[in-house]
């Protein structure tokens, strides 16, 4: 009655996933099958023929067809479920998919190519493969016509990367196996069975459950799980302890159960945990079907007298067809050696930079690098460097703060694969400097020092502060391939010299792991012994100099030549003396505000375990989603990987419900401002200098905005009471300096008058109204006078809102008022203010058009998402086309200022400092007798830094910290 058919027919699909995929932040959906029937209304997505390789490639072992036993006893082989593996990777990715320069989504690739290279690395298995699916119907699909038929066609971003996942795996030296007209499961039942028969033991990866019907002592499951868990290997009693049956009893619980991801009937009822009863009780379907009369429950019984005929359909489709008519050795499966060349060539076009990295080879490419150890010798290096008018320079020092650095020695290149090494430390038994450092530099500092002698290097900035403080003030510095890269492609993860060498020359670089080392075992760069730190140094020299080469061009092609020369170069240095003159803290004060913060988190604690009923660790996620949605009974609002989200978009929506959850982010609010800026700011103080000295990062975001980092300054919450007092231990040096702060006042939409054009919006600025008041006027027909401040806060909202593409869902959410009410309130901004709406239709055409924005000065923000298939990721992208005009100009405006009251500020031989910047605001420490020059100086180079056709206006405030100035 149950005898199973013989499969013949295969196409794409996917198995049933019970695990979540890997990184996987939401249940993963049946995965959809490209091959699987559309919907009258949907066209099914065609693919190639040439797609798939014919079986063929692997004939040959007729001992395995056979059935002959060798002798391979204590070997192991792993096969892959690929086409599982694709769809898994794929939703991994799908809240934050993985998209490179060239629009393209890798999140598949990438978690295949990295799922197979941890069972590669980790497993070192003796016998591996790859099998997928086919496109072709399969038997299944004859005996039950609605099989998988309820599957939705694969994403379009999903099918583009399939012949890139087969690239990987090719290049990873991997088999791939398939045959028209079967089913990956029934090839790797096949062939793990065969593999049982001679000995091996087979490791079947994949986290689908109609393979646990596969598993015996000498087969497993191997499921990779999620990033960060440990693998998941069953055996016979893991199955049964997760089915709650034996792997000889899977087949019969899946007919039972059904299968609504491969739309499997079952009988309607029977569930996987009836099922499994039903099978403990009587042990398998057979004898159910015999002693059927012998159910206790009517309508189990009933269905399944009634469903007999589903219950045998269901039965042949979930069975696994073992005896696949497959002709290959399992010589054949050998693990091979990658192709090293062809994966860093994939990896590179991909723009996997940390896999490229890992299959680079070191170049072959004959170089002449030289460390120079006479004085002799440096002085013939100071005439070539004169001679040649241009150069790249490169130190290696003791630290990567430049405040502490000591200089080790210096690498110059002017040609390329032509380097030179000018050591100042070395290891005393290696090789003994012919000077002190301090007379080295005093050779060097003429040259150095020359602006007609041009200079380029990565990361100059670094560069010029360490030699600022050994007394050397670079000039000439014209190029700075970091910087460079960052224009080129601000989106880009990584501007580091390493990877630029890999992605520009296809060369590794030698690691400054090799020359240090790493942990407790780090040595310092002045204990490399001269011939590997001549080396290293030198090519960091040559590829920053190959490196301006190529890239000069490339900023030329793309207009970004200007911006790159007149505001990005300018302001390294500028950027420099900022870091170097630092900020002096109130560190008593602090102190002092600690001890305040844990009274009040200690009492804030205290309303948390009464609100909650018992005391529990608040800072335990687990612990306090027992509390919310256990004990409380709180609605479920998002599902994570490890239970349900406490986050603060949760918590926020929680706190409409109870008190608890509002506390929880009072708490965590204080706890984060605590343990970040009150107690970690003190220990960031320099003892050399006594002041604090942030990085100000240029190549980091994507807008052309500044960061900043040890600390970062650019996140102190102002906004907040406890925010707002940090800023109050930011002070001046001594009682005879004062804090001076400049600020832009609403410079984003300022510029989105100047941008848009509208006249309304402009004259707003012209008569130097509120436009915030001005705009609610308007919007709600009031009188000036009539506007209150609640319909102030509300248009303030839709002001900025429209500026980041907030839709009305968006809108509503922030306001707090229905999507209808949110909808109209864009329309009449809309119908107010019609230059902006054009403004915004006009961006986004350009958009989808080229495929980038621009900001005023030419900046460029490209979106490679813009005509994505993707519906959330197009999205993104028509919001940041929006915003990014104005917020990236904003960025050019205050860097312009910067550069320009920089130079102000030397040229009037004043003493102030440019100490810090934090979005639209700059900070200056200021001598007294200097403050109403300084106010004129700074408010006249902020308002005139780049000119719109609306006036920009600045609020200058001064006081004895950076609270009171501001």
């Amino acid at each position: 009655m149950f005898a199973a058919s013989r499969p013949h027919a295969a196409r794409l699909s996917t198995p049933d996933t019970e695990e979540p995929a890997e990184q996987l932040s939401q249940e993963c959906p049946a995965r959809p099958s490209p091959g699987a029937r559309a919907s009258p209304k949907k066209r099914p997505i065609d693919i190639p023929a040439n797609f798939y390789y014919i079986f063929s490639a692997f004939k040959g072992a007729e001992e395995i067809a056979k059935g002959t036993k060798v002798t391979l006893a204590g070997k192991r082989l792993f096969l892959v479920d690929g086409s599982a593996l694709v769809f898994r990777s794929y939703y991994a990715f799908i809240r934050n998919p993985l998209i490179n320069s060239k629009g393209e989504n890798t999140s598949a690739v990438f978690g295949v190519t990295r799922s197979l290279l941890k069972i590669v690395q980790e497993e070192q298995p003796d016998y591996l493969a790859v099998v997928f699916d086919r496109p072709e119907p399969t038997f299944r699909h004859q005996l039950y016509e609605q099989y998988k038929a309820t599957r939705q066609e694969a994403p379009a971003d999903l099918i583009e990367q399939l012949p890139r996942v087969r690239e990987v795996v090719e290049a990873l030296g991997i088999p791939i196996i398939e045959k028209p007209g079967f089913e990956a499961d029934d090839i790797i039942g096949t062939l793990a069975k065969r593999a049982e028969q001679q000995g091996l033991e087979t490791y079947v990866v994949s986290g689908d459950k109609d393979l646990l019907q596969l598993v015996s002592p000498a087969i497993k499951i191997y499921n990779p799980r999620r990033a960060g868990e440990s693998v998941e290997v069953l055996d016979a009693a893991g199955v049964e302890e997760k089915l709650g049956v034996p792997p000889q009893r899977v087949v019969d619980y899946l007919a039972l159960a059904g299968d609504t991801s491969d739309n499997v009937p079952g009988v309607p009822g029977i569930g996987p945990k009836g099922a499994a009863a039903l099978l403990k009780e009587f042990g398998d379907l057979e004898n159910l079907v015999r002693n059927v009369e012998n159910i206790k429950r009517d309508a189990l019984r009933r269905a399944l007298v009634e469903h007999q005929q589903e219950l045998e359909i269901s039965k042949k489709l979930v069975t696994i067809d073992c005896n696949v008519d497959i002709e290959l050795t399992f010589d054949q499966l050998a693990r091979r050696e990658p192709d090293a060349a062809r994966l860093m060539r994939l990896f590179q076009e991909l723009e996997f930079a940390s896999l490229a990295d890992q299959f680079a080879q070191r170049g072959q490419q004959a170089v002449s690098y030289r460390a120079l150890v006479t004085r002799e010798e440096l002085e013939w290096l100071i005439t070539q460097l004169r001679a040649a008018g241009k150069f790249a320079l490169d130190l290696e020092t003791t630290s990567l703060n430049p405040i502490d650095a000591e200089i080790v020695g210096l690498s110059f290149a002017w040609r390329a694969g032509e380097a030179y090494y000018v050591p100042v430390q070395a290891p005393a038994l290696d090789f003994t400097p012919w000077a002190p450092a301090a007379e080295v530099l005093a050779l060097l500092k003429p040259l150095l020092e020359d602006p007609g002698v041009k200079k380029c290097g990565q990361n100059v900035k670094f560069d010029m502060a360490v030699l600022k403080m050994a007394g050397v003030s670079l000039a000439g510095v014209e190029f700075d391939s970091m910087v460079a890269s960052y224009l080129l492609n601000p989106s880009g993860r990584q501007h580091n010299l390493d990877s630029l060498a890999l992605e520009h020359f296809g060369h590794k670089k030698i690691a400054i792991s090799e020359l240090i080392g790493s942990g407790k075992k780090q040595r310092s760069m002045a204990e490399v012994p001269l011939a590997q730190i001549a080396e290293y140094a030198c090519e960091d020299a040559d590829f920053a100099w190959r490196l301006q080469e190529k890239l000069a061009p490339q900023l030329r092609e793309a207009a970004l030549w200007e911006l790159f020369e007149t505001v990005e170069m300018p302001l390294v240095p500028v950027l420099m003396q900022m870091e170097l003159d630092g900020v002096s803290l109130d560190v008593p004060f602090l102190e002092q505000m600690s001890r305040e913060l844990s009274r009040q988190m200690d009492g804030l604690m205290a309303q948390i375990y009464q609100q909650a009923g018992e005391e529990f660790n608040i800072n335990s996620t687990q612990q306090l989603g027992r509390i919310l949605f256990e004990k409380l009974k709180l609605r479920k609002v998002r599902r994570t990987k490890t239970g349900y989200s406490t986050d603060v978009a949760v918590l926020e929506e929680l706190a409409k419900e109870h008190p608890l959850p509002r506390t929880i982010l009072e708490y965590r609010q204080l706890a984060k401002l605590k343990s970040t800026y009150v107690d970690a700011l003190p220990k960031l103080v320099n003892p050399r200098t006594g002041r604090v000295h942030t990085s100000f990062n240029q190549a980091v975001t994507a807008t052309g905005r500044l960061s900043s980092s040890d600390p970062n300054l650019q996140n102190i919450p102002i906004r907040t009471e406890v925010g707002s007092q940090i800023r109050k231990a930011f002070i001046p040096r001594d009682d005879d300096h004062v804090i001076l702060d400049a600020d832009y006042s609403q410079i984003e939409l300022r510029i989105m008058a100047h941008l848009s054009g509208d006249p309304r919006l402009r004259q707003a600025f012209v008569d130097g109204e509120d436009v915030h008041r001005r705009t609610a006027a308007l919007v709600f027909k009031l009188d000036p006078e009539e506007v209150t401040p609640e319909h102030r806060r509300r248009a303030k909202e839709v002001n900025f809102g429209i500026m980041y593409g907030m839709g009305a869902y968006g809108l509503s959410s922030r306001l707090d008022i229905p999507v209808e009410e949110a909808e109209a309130f864009i329309a009449t901004y809309f119908a107010t203010y019609p230059g902006v709406h054009q403004y915004i239709m006009k961006t986004l055409e350009q958009a989808h058009r080229q495929g980038y924005v621009t900001t005023l000065l030419n900046r460029r923000r490209y979106l490679p998402e813009i005509n994505s298939d993707n519906r959330r990721m197009r999205e993104f992208a028509e919001r940041t086309a929006i915003n990014m005009p104005i917020q990236g100009s904003a960025a050019d405006l205050i860097k312009v200022a910067m550069i320009n009251i920089s130079r102000a500020l030397r040229q009037s031989g004043l003493k102030t400092k440019m100490i810090l910047q934090v979005h639209d605001e700059l900070v200056f420490e200021v001598p007294k007798n200097e403050v109403e020059q300084v106010r004129e100086l700074v408010r006249h180079e902020m308002e005139h830094a780049i000119t719109m056709d609306v006036p920009i206006k600045v609020d200058i405030g001064v006081g004895r910290n950076w609270l009171e100035a501001h």
